[in-house]
């Protein structure tokens, strides 16, 4: 009898040392690097994601514009009563500009937790801020040759819900979300007016809901 109440104990008290030190284990933070495919049709979207803690991180992003011709669809072709900014066609296919990013992640569940189906499920409120620069533009009024000129701040507020799945080294991170994006246009255009030559600085400021649908894919570091 002593002999397997011996072996029992030691067994039990192997498996609660064994517990102790995982649970006394440091957590290991990992980084992320990923790009945004769905947004490839106008810039690329890359961003650095940091783990703070097993269910915090911080997200840091950068978008390089290289077309605005999205925006095109929206403000010019897509009519719901909204004001449309003086902006020609060819202005906004040439737009270029950077995008900034800030996001805090939440995940809902870590590995203590248990739920492995569900871990990599998160909430994120992000801040976003862009800015594009038209190209100028040549017109010729009363044979005088002027420049048209135009940009576009964009602030917004988004609130994610996504689920970040990692199979070794790679990463899918598919979200969806809804938000609030506040796009401020400035331009300079001119016309003729009974032979004068008018000046005209406008201002068009457009605040509208958005919908969020992608994916990202990257590389656990």
């Amino acid at each position: 009898m002593k002999q397997p109440l011996l072996v029992t104990c030691l067994l039990l008290l192997s498996t609660v040392y064994s517990f102790a030190q995982d649970s006394k284990s440091p957590f290991r933070r990992s980084t992320y690097i990923k790009v945004n495919p769905t947004t490839l049709i106008n810039e690329l979207d890359i961003s650095i994601e940091q783990e703070l803690s097993e269910k915090l991180s911080l997200e840091l992003g950068v978008a390089g514009i290289y077309t605005d011709y999205p925006d095109y669809i929206l403000s010019k072709k897509i009519d719901i009563g909204q004001k449309k900014p003086d902006i020609s066609t060819e202005q906004f296919v040439d737009g270029r500009g950077l995008g900034f990013r800030a996001g805090l992640r939440w995940y809902l569940f870590s590995a203590r937790d248990g739920l492995y189906r569900a871990m990599g499920t998160y909430f994120e409120p992000v801040l976003i801020y862009k800015k594009v620069f038209y190209p100028n533009e040549d017109i010729d009024i009363n044979d005088n040759k002027y420049k048209r000129s135009a940009t576009k701040d964009v602030y917004a507020f988004q609130i994610l819900l996504g689920r970040q799945i990692t199979k070794d080294k790679i990463v899918f991170d598919p979200y969806i979300g809804l938000g609030i994006r506040t796009k401020v246009y400035r331009y300079q255009n001119f016309s003729d007016n009974n032979g004068a030559t008018q000046t005209n600085d406008g201002r068009l400021v457009s605040v509208l809901p958005s919908i969020q649908l992608g994916i990202k894919i990257g590389l656990k570091l």
